[in-house]
């Protein structure tokens, strides 16, 4: 296996010996840079010398999972791996590669930050990197970070964070404070691809073993959308169960533990699946399942789905960043809908509970591609309806959904708690209620 702590060995971990390197000037740096800095001139001679290369950073071309992307890797060896004058025009031009051949952009990572020999120059880097990757972003082409060890500074501020999809190498030391510049009673864990998976600004932790395979299928399911939207999923309950009579029993069956949930619609609808983890805001919701997979027919399709317990604001905005990222990749878009309810205890409030929904709604609401809903359980309230599109909504026959469940809607109501099966009919919040007024498109057969 290549060493993934050099710049070419990471390139060889996911393409293999198909890697075509653009042509940089290789030219000696002159005059101890912008700032003259004493010694400058040497040091990098020495770091040339040392690894054989002239940057920090090494750019071109290669086939991972047999999707051909620019690929743009960091060689620490090389001044720690910092960003510099010369590291940010290669970078930017292999953006604009990419950009021109219509590729997408896999950045291997491993950097102590700016070149401090090269000052606020080094330091303006971040702005041009930074506008690179939003034209590259303008422009519907996917881009995916792969953090090596370290990944610090403004490289995982810019590349590394602002990529739509961020993988990393299990240990690698990841955060924007490196090592030297930290609070002297700094948690190291704290620094660490698992620690910013935990916290929801990495998708996965990847093994170098795996990294091949994991990179290809995202590669593949990010550049080869599904050409139509995608059809709502059959129901998976019982075919032979009778519809619900009353609002209490359809109720009831959407909350019996055995009715098929989100894993089960996952499995039967969709392959190669691959998922993006957190809402970059420090938070992270397990009853919220958000990435892409295959539909019959190979193609792409994302999807965001509820696991049936109440949503987090981290799911929501999760779910609001899969939307989008969808939406630029022009990749159509799967909703299973399956909540009692947003989460609303004070932890939630303070986390900004009604922000991340309203996001959430104007994500669905302005998305360009084709979104599809399916209602596969509880729908409860606004915290369900957030994931539903607009004129798109299917339900199966284990399901119902409400303006709030009926306990709620009891309470609202100020009638007693032995009421709620009452309110629960009144509120007609059966499927086929709910096709009767209107609220669904239709109701999936088994």
């Amino acid at each position: 296996m290549s060493d993934p702590t050099t710049a070419r060995g990471a390139i060889a971990l996911v393409a293999g010996d198909d890697f075509t390197e653009f042509a940089f000037t290789g030219e000696p740096l002159a005059d101890d840079g912008p700032l003259g800095w004493p010694g400058y001139s040497a040091a990098h001679a020495r770091a040339a010398a040392r690894t054989g290369e002239t940057e920090s950073v090494v750019c071109g071309t290669g086939v991972v999972g047999g999707v051909r992307a620019v690929l743009i890797s960091f060689e620490f060896g090389f001044l720690g791996g910092s960003l510099g004058e010369r590291t940010g025009a290669r970078a930017a031009a292999a953006h604009a590669h990419a950009r021109a051949q219509r590729l997408p952009v896999v950045v291997l990572p491993a950097t102590g930050g700016s070149r401090m020999h090269e000052g606020m120059r080094a330091l303006l880097q971040l702005q041009l990197l930074a506008g690179e990757s939003a034209r590259t972003r303008a422009a519907g082409l996917p881009q995916i970070a792969v953090l090596r060890d370290p990944t610090t500074g403004g490289g995982w501020a810019t590349l590394g964070a602002g990529s739509d999809v961020v993988l990393a190498l299990p240990g690698a030391q990841v955060g924007f404070a490196g090592s030297r510049v930290r609070p002297p009673d700094a948690d190291p864990a704290a620094y660490t691809a698992e620690a910013q998976f935990a916290h929801g600004h990495v998708d996965a932790v990847v093994a170098p073993e795996a990294l091949r395979d994991t990179l290809g299928r995202w590669l593949a399911l990010l550049t080869r959308p599904a050409e139509e939207a995608p059809a709502p999923p059959r129901a998976l309950g019982d075919p032979d169960a009778p519809p619900s009579a009353s609002g209490r029993e359809a109720v009831a069956r959407a909350r019996h533990p055995g009715r098929p949930r989100a894993d089960a619609y996952l499995d039967a609808h969709l392959s190669d699946r691959a998922e993006v983890s957190g809402d970059r805001a420090g938070g992270v919701d397990p009853g919220m399942r958000c990435g892409f997979g295959r539909v019959p027919g190979g193609g792409t399709v994302a999807y965001a789905a509820q696991c049936g317990t109440a949503t987090l604001p981290a799911g929501f905005r999760t779910a609001a960043r899969l939307v989008r990222l969808a939406d630029r990749l022009g990749i159509p878009v799967l909703t299973l809908i399956d909540t009692p309810g947003a989460a609303n205890d004070p932890a939630a409030e303070r986390a900004g509970a009604g922000p991340a929904i309203a996001d959430l709604f104007t994500a669905v609401a302005t998305a360009r591609v084709p979104v599809t809903s399916l209602l596969i359980g509880e729908g409860g309230s606004g915290g369900a309806l957030a994931l539903a599109a607009p004129g798109r909504l299917w339900a199966t026959p284990d399901s119902y959904f409400s303006v709030i469940a009926p306990e709620a809607a009891a309470s609202i109501l100020k009638r007693p708690p032995e009421e709620s099966d009452a309110v629960a009919d009144r509120l007609r919040l059966r499927p086929r209620d709910l096709l009767d007024l209107g609220v669904i498109r239709g109701i999936v057969e088994p």
